[in-house]
């Protein structure tokens, strides 16, 4: 049994129904599930005024218990306006003392990021409360890949991936593309080289997609990495007018770019079927004929 702590630093839940039978299937599986306050807050498209959304960040760093999941509500748009006022000296300091499993993605990727290039600090690019726990149905795969990454110290990932044989090591960061390209020449934007950059996006048509990746090219970043391993790219399905241009010749054309791999397929993203990654922790990455393989050490886990 494990305790859920839920945070809602982004976007209002517009899904309640959802979001609520995301709690009782944690409460089945016997888990305590607390803050369930901050579910239907609202305040225009926020869940909550800038305060209570700032406080849901802030009073982690005063929270008490072992083997606590800090899960986000929902994505959407938020987080990006707390970024200057949130206690990252305070969280970092609660983190070393006895880590709190902190998960989330899309809009919390910015939160992610500033914990990690301000104090490497590792939290979990995975599931939310609304779009995944609460789903219809609860994905097996994403299920099994929430617990694997939160109960083992080294754990891997496989996947059928697109790209050149390689092996390589370094940093596990990245989540989702358009946060991180809106965190360049920011203090929250971490300095990784030789690191792996994983990302993933939804609803940006491949142009768009090739656009933020060119920003990072251009900035330097790419260049900088060991690797770039591509997730989930939903909802970008090309139209007649792009006559042929798609995500994958935007990937080709990347790849035309840079020295080091552009691996892709990755199940990863906002879609019902995810695998969990620890932003921050150390990979490995072997892609060869058989397949891909991240493997992860280095984060925090939950204790026996």
């Amino acid at each position: 049994m494990s305790q859920f702590h839920l945070i809602a630093p982004s976007g209002y839940c517009i899904n309640q129904d959802a979001a609520q039978r995301g709690v009782q299937r944690l409460l089945e599986a016997g888990h305590r599930v607390e803050n369930q306050t901050v579910i239907p807050r609202r305040l225009q498209r926020f869940a909550g005024t800038e305060a209570q959304r700032l406080n849901d960040i802030n009073d982690l760093v005063h929270l008490k218990g072992e083997n606590t999941i800090v899960l986000a509500v929902r994505g959407g748009y938020g987080a990006s306006r707390l970024l200057e006022s949130i206690d990252w000296q305070g969280l970092a300091a609660r983190q070393q003392e006895n880590p709190l499993l902190i998960c989330g993605h899309s809009d919390f990727t910015a939160i992610q990021l500033g914990l990690l290039a301000r104090h490497n600090v590792i939290t979990f690019s995975g599931p939310m409360l609304a779009g995944n726990v609460g789903a219809p149905e609860l994905n097996a795969f994403t299920h099994e890949h929430f617990w694997r990454a939160l109960k083992n110290p080294t754990f891997s990932v496989e996947w059928q991936g697109n790209g050149p044989h390689w092996v390589c090591e370094g940093q596990l960061w990245g989540g989702n593309l358009a946060m991180l390209v809106s965190l360049i020449g920011t203090p929250w934007l971490p300095q990784i080289d030789d690191g792996i950059l994983v990302l993933e996006d939804i609803n940006e048509h491949p142009f768009r997609v090739e656009r933020m990746l060119l920003q990072l090219y251009h900035a330097g970043i790419l260049a900088r990495q060991s690797a770039i391993v591509l997730g989930s790219f939903s909802g970008a399905l090309p139209n007649d007018y792009d006559a042929g241009y798609s995500l994958e010749t935007m990937v080709d054309f990347i790849r035309s770019r840079l020295d080091i791999p552009v691996i892709t397929g990755l199940d990863f993203g906002h879609e019902q079927q995810t695998v969990t990654l620890p932003l921050g922790a150390h990979a490995t990455l072997t892609h060869g004929d058989s397949g891909s393989r991240l493997t992860l050490s280095g984060h925090p886990v939950l204790k026996a």
